[in-house]
């Protein structure tokens, strides 16, 4: 049976086969049995991690004192769970998310600034995710926005909805107000260039 690892762009904590492209850190939040409790994050550095560590060094997927592994379909689904990309073993994406922050939230970003900034916008204390509504025409690509109750990658004229598996066919960009699931940092990132790593199946 698959361990409740596999992270949502709802924000939701789900049990699923699929491993996806990025793992992320979060702190310790299983039980000795792997299992989660009811906390979601033990500190605010929310990290999307390479699936393989730096020095190859395995702790097994829920290390009792380590960290617990998260698992994203891809860097836009992390980015809308409210991570961001780890300064150690992904630093050439951590310094251009660092630069787009720099732009398009505030000068001079360090970690604990950008920790802080999306924390207070990733979730809200009962550990409900925090959204907001935005014109579909202004969100930049690799936004999600929820359609028709389902979630949905922005890209240039389309948007794919989301599942555990992959994403599925392409439909046209609609118009008007939609829900954005992508936390207002993370969309003002993305508006300032950073262009965050895609799974396969949008076709992108």
């Amino acid at each position: 049976m698959p361990l409740q690892n596999r992270v949502l762009p709802t924000g939701k904590i789900v049990a699923d086969p699929a491993r996806g492209l990025f793992t992320g850190n979060r702190g310790i939040i299983h039980r000795p049995d792997g299992t989660l409790g009811t906390s979601r994050w033990s500190h605010k550095h929310w990290l999307v991690c390479t699936l393989d560590h730096p020095r190859g060094v395995y702790h097994g997927p829920m290390p009792d004192r380590g960290w617990t592994a998260l698992f994203f379909l891809d860097e836009a689904v992390a980015l809308t769970a409210g991570h961001r990309p780890c300064h150690y073993c992904r630093r050439d994406a951590y310094h251009a998310f660092r630069h787009a922050w720099s732009s398009g939230v505030a000068d001079g970003a360090d970690r604990m600034a950008m920790d802080t900034a999306l924390h207070k916008s990733r979730v809200t204390r009962r550990r409900e995710q925090i959204r907001h509504q935005a014109d579909m025409a202004a969100l930049p690509d690799g936004t999600f926005v929820l359609l028709n109750d389902v979630p949905h990658l922005v890209h240039g004229d389309s948007t794919w909805p989301y599942a555990t598996s992959g994403y599925g066919a392409a439909t046209p960009r609609p118009t008007g107000m939609v829900t954005v699931l992508t936390p207002r940092p993370a969309v003002a990132v993305l508006h300032a260039g950073y262009r965050p790593a895609l799974h396969p199946s949008a076709g992108l």
